[in-house]
């Protein structure tokens, strides 16, 4: 869908922190909205998204088993 979204698991990242998981879930809400920025009435939607989504991301990584190496290493 969107090839400038970068892998956030092991082995492509060896650590991930918040930042890198919220500017991945803005990316993707950029692109499935069709909103660089959102107008202000559709803002809290918008950002309201942004953290469900990275939430998401988070939860996914943490829960990857990656064979050959350990569970996501973040440091956060």
């Amino acid at each position: 869908m969107c090839r400038s979204i970068k892998t956030l698991r092991p082995p492509y990242a060896e650590s991930v922190t918040e930042d890198d998981l919220r500017a991945t879930a803005l990316q993707y809400v950029r692109k499935i909205s069709g909103f660089r920025h959102p107008a202000a009435h559709n803002a809290e939607a918008f950002d309201k998204a942004v953290e469900t989504i990275a939430a998401a991301t988070a939860e996914l990584l943490d829960s990857l088993e990656v064979r050959g190496g350990d569970r996501r290493a973040t440091g956060r």
